[in-house]
């Protein structure tokens, strides 16, 4: 029986490990300068070379021709022995099969006899979250000071089952997983070795189905090379891994930011009567609208892909909008997509309510006001009744006049006539933006917003994903400091919703452009919980009916507290 690729191509030194530099170099310099730890924790997701790294690592501290101060020699006697399975003083342990307390006994009283020969005794002890509360607790003092010459590696893919006095004592090593790229280089060398002829494409798609694992990845080519031989090609291999649909989703996605809705919804049609699976496809639309995000956003070395797929994805970023790639990833992602009945319909419908939505601010900019009365394109606008620019506080209010006083109006006479209407009432009539004046402090603009806070909820009305108006009722203005806004909402479940929205960019800018025409400043806005205050009902009863009917009295009300929406 042959060997599987995964095992036969096993990384041998610290040179050949993909993708994983940062353990490399850590490792290197522990064993140059001699300052290796007693007790090391390898954790990671699968397939990312933990295990590997571990008998890489017992082979360069053992190594006879480096004296352990350097990476392994693969050819001296110790070098040997580890990579054939044969070495007595390399102990690997599978803590899914031996995690009781008694066999970490038993490794307790073997720990303390010396390395039969070599210079280190290493104990690899894999999937060590498995370890039962007793046996971790049993393990505690030798993993803590363990005997000279002894090393231990536990390797785990779940570190936060590990107990904190287990990882306090070790040395802990994050590995990540494999970029495509190294995915596609170690592949590419392994083809090589192996006489198999695949371009770049087919080994990143394989990658891409990889997940970062670059056992899985061997796996995946080997299974390849076992259906269609030593000579792969790209369309077979994408339909037996589910990516057939890779050109369609890149089209679909580009009629879709551009607005073409017509050749979307054909692209789909054809899509469907070839078989093609929707979900698949929309979900590599996602991932494709993704890469655009990304690259349109300047995070362009996040985006794994090919040189010519990241100048594709580039173009078409320039020619979009980031709300319109927001919007379409977000009609995307709806769960109506997991309809079973007819599964292009929601697809159509996330199709054209982004095309929709694309085409809505052209035909806007179209439209222009249309004037037919010449006499009316040279009258002045008529003039619109002065209102403050915010609600003036009871105090502020002018007094009343004093009895026997009589007050002077204006004569009407002396007010300027206004403008005759225009006849045709579809004419647009000219109004005067009034702006607010800055406030002068943080207090100031707190007290304009309470006292206006009618005016926010009307200026943000049929505004936000879920309705800003709507949540603005239950809500108050708590305090303005150093440039944040801080509301206040009375419900959990309303704060939560408020979050989300302040969460969307959109709905954020929104309420903050509504703050700044009611108060006239632009401050950050925050939401918090806040239970709404409750007055204490005024007492009743019989006695205090009595009293209020017989002395004319009223009964006492708490006043109001000063944080409290008036």
């Amino acid at each position: 029986m042959s060997q599987v690729l995964y095992r036969k191509w096993r990384p041998q030194a610290l040179a050949d490990i993909a993708g994983q530099e940062h353990i490399v170099q850590t490792l290197k310099n522990a064993l140059a300068n001699g300052k290796l730890a007693h007790a090391y924790i390898f954790c990671g997701p699968r397939g990312t070379g933990k295990t590997s790294t571990a008998r890489i690592l017992a082979k360069a501290v053992n190594c006879l021709e480096n004296d352990g101060k350097g990476d392994t020699c693969n050819h001296c006697t110790m070098c040997l022995a580890i990579t054939e399975g044969r070495a007595m003083d390399l102990i690997e342990i599978d803590a899914a099969s031996n995690r009781g307390i008694d066999e970490i006994r038993e490794l307790r009283e073997k720990v303390r006899y010396v390395p039969a020969e070599a210079r280190y005794k290493v104990y690899v002890i894999d999937e060590v979250h498995m370890l039962t509360e007793p046996a971790f607790n049993a393990l505690l003092k030798t993993l803590e000071e363990p005997p000279p010459r002894t090393l231990f590696v536990l390797a785990t893919t779940e570190a936060h089952r590990i107990p904190a006095t287990i990882i306090s004592r070790c040395q802990r090593l994050d590995f990540r997983r494999i970029s495509s790229n190294a995915v596609v280089t170690r592949l590419g060398q392994i083809c090589m070795m192996e006489g198999i002829k695949a371009n770049d494409t087919i080994l990143r798609s394989i990658a891409r189905s990889s997940g970062g694992s670059l056992r899985d990845a061997c796996n995946v080519l080997e299974q390849m090379t076992a259906m269609f031989g030593n000579d792969l090609s790209l369309e077979p291999v994408q339909t037996v891994l589910g990516q057939s649909t890779d050109l369609r989703a890149r089209q679909l996605a580009s009629h879709l930011l551009k607005g073409n809705l017509g050749a979307g919804l054909k692209a789909v049609s054809k899509a469907n009567e070839d078989g093609v699976d929707i979900r698949q496809l929309q979900r590599e639309m996602v991932e494709y609208l993704r890469y655009v995000l990304l690259v349109k956003s300047g995070a362009e070395d996040a985006v794994d892909v090919s040189k010519e797929t990241i100048a594709e994805i580039k173009t078409l970023a320039q020619g979009a909008t980031m709300e319109n790639v927001l919007r379409a990833i977000r009609s995307l992602s709806m769960p109506a997509l997991r309809l079973d009945g007819n599964p292009t319909l929601a697809l159509e419908l996330a199709l054209a309510e982004c095309s929709t939505a694309v085409a809505a601010p052209v035909q806007q900019a179209a439209k222009q006001p249309v004037q037919t009365s010449p006499a009316y394109e040279t009258a002045p606008a008529r003039p619109e009744p002065m209102r403050p620019a915010y609600s003036a506080s009871a105090s502020s209010r002018p007094p009343m006049p004093a009895a026997g006083m009589s007050t002077t109006r204006q004569p009407i006479s002396a007010v300027s006539s206004p403008m005759p209407e225009p006849k045709d009432a579809s004419q647009p009539v000219a109004q005067t933006v009034e702006a607010v004046s800055p406030p002068q402090n943080e207090a100031e603009a707190l007290a304009r917003l309470r006292n206006n806070w009618r005016q926010l909820i009307e200026t943000c009305r049929g505004k936000g994903t879920i309705k800003l108006d709507a949540l603005l009722r239950s809500a108050e203005a708590i305090s303005i400091e150093h440039g944040c806004l801080t509301i206040g909402v009375y419900y959990d479940t309303q704060a939560v919703m408020m979050a989300k929205e302040l969460d969307n960019p959109i709905s954020r800018r929104f309420l903050e452009d509504a703050v700044l025409k009611v108060i006239g400043a632009r401050y950050k806005v925050e939401c918090a919980h806040k239970p709404k205050d409750k007055r204490t009902a005024p007492p009743s009863g019989h006695l205090v009916r009595s009293a209020i009917s017989e002395f004319n009295a009223r009964p006492s009300v708490p006043p109001r507290q000063d944080n409290q929406q008036p």
